[in-house]
């Protein structure tokens, strides 16, 4: 007899001692993602969880490589280009309507009054952290692979599905910040000493854990819900945050919005009611998504590595690196920059050698990247001639690689060249 709503992404059984199973597992991946359907099937599964009358629900994955490993950024791209081809008036809220259904489908899987368990057995990323932070209980292997984290700023992003409020609410602010700004990720003992697992367990007994759990009848709720809760480092949270902004413009000189965002998250949603919180965090994730860093970075640091690295087990051509040496070369240009231009480069944020320091101007990333905006100087003009040749230079070679081979060619010139990731490489699209 059927259990649960009829999926695709995930499957629903039921366990020999009667508890509820909801199994992700997408058909014909190796690796589980947050797809448009997986989150349209999982705030499915929350509304028919809640009219349900199972005890509740242990959550865990139908693969063996990991839980699951964020979301789905090849949609996303695709998310991105038609927000951005509707009237401008219109697209911070057909972002927001779009990307708020994940986090809107995991609070009403939080809020079902039901009890929720989640098996960690391997690595649990972005939208999988989210989803597992959901749970009211988490239990994880005691394995290398197993581990949660939020690498959205990686790629210019932040966490849009609540992470940016459950993960401080849950570990701390302090514990929680190298987490979203730099993507570390927490396991084992780790994440039992952090309060962010709740059992860790020899591997291939996280599932009858979970069930032990939810057998057990717990209570339904989670922390930030109840009446009384009250953040242990709230007096703490604005000169933390003020400490971390000054970090992350001096490491970064206000090129990179994702981290400034991530904070923006944080200070404004910490004190609010989670309802209120979530949204909050959504408006900000539907500005930062309109920018063209994410694209940039999505395209350039996730999108060509897949392709550089596939493209190199199977034998990379030639004409990649070649095309990646040529505008290079042009981009040096033998090393002859002067003061003026060298200044420029660093300042931009591309890696200067020998290391050419320079601090934090004031200006932070608007809708114009720095070497367009105000105030105009000789430095800039200098660089911007610069990246006209070497963009000229990309465009010929561009024609002689093919569109993945164009990304991996950028993701070279970002990870090996030192282009900044920011503005996403030459040679797949040119500058823009």
């Amino acid at each position: 007899m059927p259990v649960g709503p009829e999926l695709k992404q995930f499957r629903c059984e039921l366990s020999p001692n009667g508890v509820l199973h909801l199994v992700f597992d997408m058909p014909g991946r190796s690796m589980n993602v947050f797809s448009n359907a997986a989150i349209e099937e999982l705030g499915l599964f929350a509304d028919w969880l809640k009219q349900s009358d199972a005890a509740g629900v242990v959550i865990r994955s139908g693969k063996p490589s990991a839980f699951c490993a964020g979301a789905d950024l090849a949609e996303l791209e695709t998310a991105y280009d038609m927000i951005m081809a509707a009237p401008s008036a219109e697209r911070d809220r057909l972002a927001f309507d779009h990307f708020f259904r994940l986090s809107h489908g995991l609070r009403r899987l939080e809020t079902a009054g039901k009890p929720v368990a989640v098996a960690i057995s391997g690595l649990a990323l972005g939208g999988g952290c989210e989803f597992a932070l959901a749970a009211h209980h988490r239990i994880i292997a005691d394995h290398p692979q197993a581990t949660f984290g939020l690498p959205e700023s990686l790629v210019g992003l932040l966490p849009g599905g609540g992470g940016t409020q459950r993960l401080p609410r849950l570990i701390g602010i302090e514990a929680a910040l190298p987490v979203l700004l730099d993507g570390a990720r927490i396991g084992g003992q780790a994440a039992i000493a952090a309060g962010l697992a709740h059992e860790l367990v020899v591997p291939g007994e996280e599932v009858a854990a979970a069930e032990r759990w939810v057998l057990s009848r717990p209570q339904a709720i989670q922390s930030w819900d109840r009446p009384d809760w009250r953040a242990e480092d709230a007096p703490r949270a604005p000169a933390m945050i003020g400490e971390s902004r000054a970090k992350v413009l001096a490491e970064t000189l206000g090129h990179y919005p994702a981290p400034l965002a991530i904070l923006d998250c944080v200070e404004q949603g910490f004190p609010q009611a989670f309802d209120t919180a979530i949204r909050t965090e959504m408006q900000i994730f539907a500005r930062l998504i309109q920018r063209r860093e994410p694209r940039n970075m999505i395209r350039t640091l996730f999108l060509g590595r897949l392709d550089h690295d596939r493209l190199k087990k199977n034998g990379l051509s030639p004409k990649v690196t070649q095309a990646v040496a040529a505008v290079l070369n042009v981009l040096d240009a033998q090393s002859e920059r002067g003061q003026e231009l060298s200044d420029a480069f660093a300042r931009a944020g591309f890696r200067v050698e020998p290391r050419w320091k320079v601090g934090f101007d004031g200006r932070i990333a608007g809708a114009t990247y720095w070497l367009d905006d105000e105030p105009k100087s000789w430095g800039k003009e200098l660089l911007r001639a610069r990246l006209t040749e070497a963009g000229a230079v990309a465009a010929r070679w561009r024609a002689e690689l093919d569109e993945a081979e164009r990304r991996a060619a950028d993701y070279l010139l970002v990870t090996q060249g030192g282009f900044p990731g920011y503005l996403g490489g030459l040679i797949a699209a040119g500058l823009g």
